[in-house]
């Protein structure tokens, strides 16, 4: 929950191209400086009763959520990766770095480089830990697929997938391949099925028609870390039984 409250940091500065380090947290309507007592994840807000101390403007409940939801992901993630604790750095940066990019593209409907592009090499040092050569290659393999895969939808596409997603793409091939192939599958076709169902949704409340552009970014981190803590199982299972 602590990396979510530096998240939230995160997804407000980033893309408004401001620091992450300072200056410290304060109130977005009156600036105030929040206090270290109310800084305390998800219980502080919670006695401040979702208002600023000061201003007594309210402050938005995503907050606490991104904190909780990153403290569930990270437990989830654990478990998962129990019996692969040298791996497991790695995911749970690729879940903070994903938790962060899907609301920024929800916020801003972009991706920022700032974020993306040093994920490439962060995450493949905390792979590299596992000195899993096999491994390591399905990766880049998975990484280049995935990208090379997008990158032919937006030029044949214009408009339809924007060159941010083209970016994640490798981050998100990469972290489910390494896994294994099955993994990685089910990542890809996860980001695609949940954009669809999320797109015919919105369309049938009537707040989006067929045309309008929704912001991929989400969804392919959604497939990617679904798979990633276990409907991956599902595309070994398939694999194996044509014999792959």
């Amino acid at each position: 929950m602590a990396v979510g409250s530096f998240l939230n940091v995160v997804i407000h500065r980033v893309p408004r191209g401001e620091s992450v380090v300072s200056p410290p947290s304060a109130c977005p309507s009156c600036g105030a400086r929040i206090r270290n007592r109310h800084n305390v994840p998800v219980l502080g807000w919670l006695v401040l009763r979702g208002r600023c101390y000061d201003c007594k403007e309210p402050i938005s409940p995503r907050y606490p959520l991104v904190e909780a939801g990153t403290g569930v992901l990270f437990a989830l993630t654990t478990i998962r990766f129990a019996n692969d604790l040298s791996a497991l750095p790695a995911y749970l940066c690729f879940v903070a770095i994903g938790i962060a990019l899907a609301l920024i593209d929800l916020d801003v409907k972009r991706l920022p480089n700032v974020i993306v592009l040093p994920s490439y090499p962060v995450l493949a040092v905390l792979l590299a830990i596992d000195t899993d050569p096999d491994a390591l290659l399905r990766a880049a393999i998975g990484a280049a697929a995935l990208f090379g895969f997008y990158l032919l939808v937006a030029l044949a596409a214009p408009g339809a997938m924007g060159f941010g997603d083209v970016k994640l793409a490798g981050v998100v091939g990469g972290m489910s391949a390494y896994l294994s192939w099955g993994t990685f599958l089910v990542g890809a076709f996860l980001g695609f099925l949940f954009g669809a169902l999320a797109g015919l949704m919105l369309i049938a409340a009537g707040r989006a028609a067929r045309k309008t552009a929704l912001p991929f970014g989400p969804f392919m981190i959604l497939g990617g870390m679904t798979a990633v803590l276990g409907a991956g199982y599902l595309g070994d299972y398939y694999l194996d039984s044509i014999g792959f």
